[in-house]
């Protein structure tokens, strides 16, 4: 019995899953979903209680797709680096999922943050904090993590608007982020320094790993954070 009722909760996240994949940004019926698993109303509302209910069902499974995609991504050994596939790896899932996107992040309530959304945000402050530890951000982990998500959830929401992907958008505004928290956007001023000038060779290098090779390149910033930790 406790296996019928199993599958049939997940076969109610299915079909939910299936209309919102199919009309992105849509609303959906409840009717639908029951007529679909071939079950009452009131069985939808015994497992879920109610339409948000379901929809929080069906964001969770979004952010268990997004997870099971990023977990298969393997680390380049550097934070920063790890910090721009890890954009990447976002928008593509926005593009390629955009109901489930739209649910995960379109979709907001004052005050209410999706638990799910708790092992994406952590990753990413983990980043952010082996970042600072390698003294690569001017400004605190948590700060440069907000910004980051900020700015990718935005431009992921305008290519899924657009229904186009914008992939030289994404990858200035995704340097652009990389340049303000890691102190590396402009040479002139107060930013303009030998501490300064080093923190772009690194953050140039690591963007790049392919021109030296990633070994050498690991080796570079090691070198350079040395040089820029030294008075």
């Amino acid at each position: 019995m406790a296996k019928t009722h199993i599958d049939t909760r997940t076969r109610l996240v299915d079909a939910a899953a299936e209309l919102i994949a199919a009309s992105p940004g849509e609303d959906f019926s409840l009717r639908a979903v029951c007529e679909q698993v071939g079950v009452k109303m009131p069985t939808l509302y015994h497992f879920f209680g109610s339409k948000q209910g379901l929809v929080d069902a069906v964001v969770e499974r979004g952010f268990e797709l997004y997870l099971a995609r990023k977990d298969a991504q393997e680390s380049t050994g550097d934070p920063i680096q790890d910090l721009r596939e890890g954009w990447d790896a976002h928008v593509a899932f926005g593009i390629g999922f955009p109901g489930f996107y739209a649910l995960m992040y379109g979709s907001v309530r004052p005050g209410h943050s999706p638990a799910a959304q708790a092992r994406p945000s952590e990753a990413l402050r983990a980043l952010t904090r082996a970042a600072a530890d390698q003294g690569r951000l001017v400004v605190p982990p948590d700060q440069a993590a907000a910004h980051v998500l900020a700015a990718n959830i935005g431009v992921t929401l305008r290519q899924i608007v657009l229904a186009a992907e914008d992939r030289p958008l994404s990858e200035a505004v995704r340097e652009g982020v990389i340049a303000a928290i890691t102190g590396t956007a402009g040479d002139s001023g107060a930013g303009h320094s030998p501490r300064a000038d080093l923190r772009r060779v690194l953050e140039h290098a690591a963007a790049h790993p392919g021109i030296l090779g990633v070994t050498e390149t690991q080796l570079l910033g090691e070198w350079l954070r040395k040089l820029a930790g030294h008075p």
